[in-house]
């Protein structure tokens, strides 16, 4: 069966929410967000804003877009027409999940959701560098309505609330990548999985890690020559082929080892190495630790 690498990365990074809120604003307004490297995901219900990441990325939102920040880098947030020598506006809370920004009084010219989750595999930031830097969704109505039930689904009190929880979020952030209209070009993923040619060769690695792949396989799973498969795969995804292979052998690998189901042979195999010495030596390299005392290091810490 193939695997789809979007819907496996996801699964992996093992997302948690932290809080979602509901934020009005009304009238000329400016938030600044610091650096966080946590997700950050907002649907615009009504209204129009501009947020800025890192200085440098500015998107215009409007009712109906949602926005997706993986690693949220330094974030300004403000009303369309706000100038940029405008001081910082701090949001008042009103309630439990409820903030105000700017005029306290009158109908609000911006309605959005904000929610803010966190990563819990030990490989986050391998598995975020994978993705981009901000997605953009234009009006696509299923991103606000899965943020609406999140946003319900933590301020209830349900039984099975967290896997509840990680299962929307999963959703969430699958549906967000796959729907995206406008993203941040650096290399990735998700560019790599929009390129016809080399979705055919991650999606073979990612659903057979086991097999001995050489560049000339997978230069065949393309349909390419091996010099063309070898610089369209490093230009897009931003990794040689074999470096992301190894990569995400190692970190199927780390699963393994701290699910704590397979024995280091086992797990040898099940990532593409025909003994347990040449996989430990290639995961004492890669990790800093062989691959019998990592398993014994997460069983300590769980």
């Amino acid at each position: 069966m193939t695997t789809d690498p979007l819907a496996q990365i996801v699964t992996l990074l093992q997302p948690a929410a932290r809080f979602t809120k509901l934020v009005e604003c009304s009238s000329l307004w400016r938030i600044h967000r610091e650096e966080t490297g946590e997700p950050l995901y907002c649907a615009i219900l009504e209204g129009s804003c501009r947020m800025t990441f890192g200085g440098d990325q500015q998107f215009t939102l409007h009712a109906g877009d949602f926005i997706l920040a993986p690693a949220m880098k330094d974030m300004v947030n403000a009303s369309l027409d706000a100038p940029e020598s405008m001081p910082f506006t701090h949001p008042i809370q009103i309630s439990e999940g409820y903030f105000r920004v700017g005029s306290q009084d009158g109908p609000a010219d911006l309605r959005m959701l904000v929610g803010h989750c966190s990563f819990g595999a030990l490989d986050a930031a391998l598995l975020v560098s994978l993705l981009p830097e901000v997605v953009v969704v234009h009006n696509q109505p299923r991103l606000t309505t899965l943020m609406q039930l999140i946003n319900e689904e933590m301020r209830a009190q349900w039984a099975a609330k967290e896997p509840v929880l990680e299962r929307l979020l999963e959703v969430l952030l699958i549906e967000a990548l796959r729907s995206r209209t406008e993203t941040t070009s650096a290399p990735g993923l998700i560019r790599g999985l929009g390129d016809e040619r080399l979705a055919a060769a991650l999606r073979s690695m990612h659903s057979h890690p086991q097999r001995t792949w050489t560049i000339a396989e997978l230069a065949t799973e393309a349909a390419l020559s091996r010099s063309a498969f070898f610089a369209r795969f490093n230009r897009i995804v931003g990794l040689p082929p074999m470096e992301y292979l190894l990569a995400w052998r190692m970190t199927l690998a780390k699963q393994y080892l701290r699910e704590q189901q397979l024995n280091v042979e086992q797990v040898a195999i099940q990532v593409g190495y025909r003994s347990a010495s040449s996989f430990s030596v290639a995961f004492a390299r890669y990790v800093g630790l062989p691959p019998a005392r990592y398993a014994r290091g997460a069983t300590l810490s769980q």
